[in-house]
């Protein structure tokens, strides 16, 4: 059975919009794990522009399924990720202009620096995924690096129309078969929602779905216990 992380990074952006308290993304996290998320997902970002240290550091105290801190491959969030021990994180690209991480780690290009942060994180005890595009040469450098995760950008994928989504979702098949070859364990996310994740958990070999925006913009109109009780029931199902 697959799992769903849940990213409350949009309860942050909401809070951060008039720099007060409110709404509260620890406590978000506490009742997504109630609704049947299998795990909450954060990204602390170098400008710091929604999820805040604060929050990181409290998650870790209380979240009872298991905490996911994206980062970038930078030494300082490799520092706050060995003092804080969350149970993986996951290395993203990060821009400062961009609006959301836009695409894949270029793993093959940073096999040194990359392959030295790994090493301490692991030293830490802390599990490392790295989330790369759906492309035969980053998996293999990602095995090379000694990730234990890849998780696949199916942002193309969510983003395609028509035509051209058939063979997106190929390479979203064809990256599970590679990465599980390479002794890859296999997450996946961005862009999914309620309707186009259907064909993805179709497709099995992905043991979990790191989702935010999509249940975020349904919790606004239904409430955040039934927007992931919703994507908890597609996800457990497949």
């Amino acid at each position: 059975m697959a799992k769903l992380g849940v990213n409350v990074d949009h309860i942050a952006t909401i809070r951060q919009a008039r720099g007060g308290t409110e709404p509260d993304p620890v406590s978000a996290a506490a009742i997504a794990e109630l609704a049947g998320a299998d795990g909450i997902t954060v990204h602390l970002r170098e400008d710091r522009r929604h999820i805040q240290d604060r929050d990181v550091m409290i998650l870790k105290r209380t979240v009872q399924t298991h905490l996911n801190l994206e980062m970038a491959a930078t030494d300082e969030m490799v520092a706050i990720a060995m003092k804080i021990v969350p149970d993986y994180v996951t290395l993203v690209p990060e821009k400062r202009q961009e609006l959301t991480t836009e695409g894949g780690l270029d793993v093959a290009g940073y096999i040194q620096p990359l392959t030295k942060q790994i090493e301490l994180l692991h030293q830490a005890g802390i599990t490392v995924s790295l989330f790369v595009d759906p492309d035969l040469e980053q998996l293999k450098a990602s095995a090379r690096v000694k990730a234990d995760f890849i998780e696949i950008h199916t942002g193309s994928y969510c983003g395609a129309k028509g035509h051209e989504k058939a063979p997106e979702l190929a390479k979203i098949e064809e990256t599970i078969k590679a990465s599980r070859k390479l002794g890859l364990r296999v997450n996946a996310g961005h862009g999914l929602n309620y309707r186009n994740i259907r064909p993805v958990l179709a497709l099995g070999g992905v043991e979990e779905y790191n989702i935010g925006h999509s249940i975020i913009s349904r919790a606004v109109l239904v409430g955040l216990d039934r927007a992931v009780r919703e994507m908890a029931e597609l996800v457990h199902r497949s």
